[in-house]
C-alpha cells in the first residue's frame, strides 16, 4: 500500500517537523494521517459494535430463558453480575495492557474468544453453565474498549477527542440497537440459541477482518505524534515515557479527578445497563408488550444514545473549549426528569414509551460517553486506556450491582421500586459530577 511503500520518507517528514519551528506539516504527512485517521475509526466502530453483538444478544433471551428453566430474576441477576464483575476486572485489566502493546492483538483476540463463547453458550442447558460460560465470555468483552480509547487518544487532538469519541461511541449504541431487533426476530421464530450461534458467526468473521485493518499509534507508522501534527489544539507535549509502576501511580492512584469521575461513572452505568438489560422483561411484564415490540422500543434508546453522545462531544469540544464537566451535568439533570417520566407512562403506550426511551438514551450516552473523554484528559496520553479501564471497573460494579439489586427489588417489591432505583443512582451520580464543573 502507498502509505507503507512511503514510511522512509514519511520519517524523513517527520525530522523535518521536529526541526521546524512553524509546525509545518508536508502533504505526504497530512495525507497519510488522514487515511489512518479515518480507517482506525471504521474499524474500531465496526469492530466494537460486533462486540455488542455476542454480548447484549443475552437481554433478549431473558425471559425465554427464566421461562424455560424456571429461573428467579434473582437467579438470572447473579448470572448477569457475575459477567459484569468479570468484564469490570478485564476492562481494566486490559486497559494496562492496552497502554502496552498493540491494539489490533487485544481486540481481534478478544471478539475471536468472545465468539466461541457464544456458542458454548447457546450449547448449555443448565444455570451453573450459563452463569460460568457468561462470565468467560464477559472477559473477552473486556477487550474491546480499552484498545479504542488508546487509539483515540493517539490519533486524535484534545480539541478533536470529543467529537471523534462521539462517532466512535456511535458502534455502541448501533450494535446494541442492531442485535436487540435481530435477537428479538431470531428468538421469536428460530428459538433463544440461534440469538448466540448467527452472532457468533458474525463475530468470528469480523475478528479476522479486525487484524487486517487495525493498526496502532502515528509513531508506529512513522508519522509525527498527535501533539506534534495538530500542536494547537494540544496542551500537552509528547508524553514522556515513564515505568509503568511510575506512571500509574503519577496519573492514577494520586489523580482525585480520575477517582471522581469513575465514582460517578458506577451511578451512571447502574441507569444505563438497567435500562438496556432489563427493559425488555420490564416491558414484557409490567406493561403488556410483546417480545418484538419490546425489542423495537429498547432499539430507539440505543439510536438516540448515537445523538446523546456526539451531541455531547461536539458541546465539550467547541461550546465549552474541551470541559468536560458541564455538559455531562446537564445531560446527568435531563437524565433524572426522564428517568421519572418514566414512571409515569401507563401500559400498553408503544409511541409514548418509544419516546421517554429516546430521551433516556440520548441522555445516558451522554455523560456516560463523557466521563472516559474526561478520564483521559485528566490522565496523560500514556496513561489514558489506563485511565478509561477505571472508570470502566467502576462502571461495571455499578451494573454488577445493578444485576442482582434489580432482579431482588423486582421479586420483592415490583417493578416500580427497580425505576426508584435507578432514579436514585442518576441524582446521586449527578451530585458527584458536579465537582467537575470547572474541569
Amino acid at each position: 500500500m502507498e502509505s507503507k511503500k512511503s514510511a522512509n520518507q514519511i520519517r524523513r517528514d517527520r525530522d523535518d517537523i521536529n526541526s521546524n519551528t512553524s509546525h509545518q506539516i508536508s502533504p505526504e504527512v497530512d495525507k497519510s494521517y488522514r487515511y489512518w485517521r479515518i480507517r482506525v475509526m471504521y474499524s474500531m466502530m465496526i469492530g466494537y459494535a460486533t462486540f455488542y453483538f455476542v454480548r447484549k444478544n443475552i437481554s433478549m433471551v431473558t425471559k425465554s430463558i427464566t421461562d424455560e428453566f424456571g429461573f428467579s430474576n434473582t437467579e438470572w441477576g447473579v448470572v448477569l453480575s457475575t459477567a459484569t464483575i468479570a468484564y469490570a476486572i478485564s476492562k481494566f485489566a486490559s486497559g494496562i495492557l492496552a497502554d502496552r502493546i498493540n491494539p489490533k492483538y487485544l481486540m481481534s483476540l478478544g471478539l475471536l474468544a468472545s465468539a466461541l463463547a457464544n456458542f458454548a453458550f447457546g450449547l448449555s442447558n443448565a444455570w451453573s453453565a450459563f452463569l460460568v460460560i457468561w462470565a468467560i465470555n464477559s472477559l473477552f468483552q473486556g477487550m474491546g474498549m480499552p484498545p479504542c480509547s488508546r487509539l483515540l487518544t493517539s490519533w486524535f487532538s484534545q480539541r478533536e477527542i470529543g467529537r471523534a469519541w462521539g462517532v466512535w461511541n456511535a458502534s455502541h449504541q448501533i450494535g446494541g440497537a442492531v442485535i436487540v431487533v435481530v435477537s428479538g426476530y431470531l428468538v421469536a421464530h428460530f428459538g433463544w440459541r440461534s440469538a448466540f450461534f448467527i452472532p457468533a458467526i458474525v463475530a468470528l468473521i469480523v475478528s479476522l477482518w479486525l487484524y487486517n485493518r487495525l493498526t496502532d499509534s502515528p509513531e508506529s507508522m512513522g508519522l509525527p505524534p498527535i501533539e506534534e501534527f495538530k500542536p494547537e489544539d494540544s496542551k500537552e507535549k509528547t508524553p514522556e515515557a515513564l515505568p509503568f509502576a511510575v506512571a500509574f501511580r503519577k496519573h492514577i492512584l494520586t489523580n482525585k479527578w480520575v477517582w471522581i469521575v469513575s465514582i460517578a461513572n458506577f451511578f451512571v452505568y447502574i441507569v444505563r445497563i438497567g435500562i438496556l438489560d432489563w427493559a425488555p422483561k420490564f416491558l414484557e411484564e409490567a406493561k403488556g408488550f410483546d417480545i418484538k415490540q419490546a425489542g423495537i422500543v429498547l432499539s430507539t434508546y440505543e439510536l438516540a444514545g448515537i445523538f446523546g453522545a456526539f451531541a455531547a462531544g461536539w458541546l465539550s469540544d467547541t461550546v465549552f473549549k474541551g470541559k468536560r464537566g458541564p455538559v455531562s451535568i446537564l445531560f446527568m439533570l435531563l437524565l433524572v426528569s426522564s428517568v421519572f417520566i418514566l414512571m409515569l407512562v401507563p401500559s400498553g403506550q408503544i409511541l409514548a414509551m418509544s419516546g421517554i426511551f429516546i430521551l433516556i438514551g440520548f441522555f445516558v450516552y451522554g455523560p456516560q460517553m463523557l466521563i472516559a473523554v474526561a478520564a483521559a484528559d485528566f490522565a496523560s496520553r500514556s496513561s489514558a486506556a489506563t485511565a478509561v479501564g477505571l472508570t470502566g471497573l467502576f462502571g461495571y460494579m455499578g451494573a454488577t450491582v445493578c444485576g442482582i439489586g434489580t432482579g431482588v427489588l423486582v421479586d420483592h417489591y415490583g417493578w416500580s421500586a427497580a425505576l426508584y432505583f435507578y432514579l436514585t443512582s442518576a441524582i446521586i451520580g449527578t451530585a458527584l459530577l458536579l465537582s467537575t464543573w470547572h474541569r
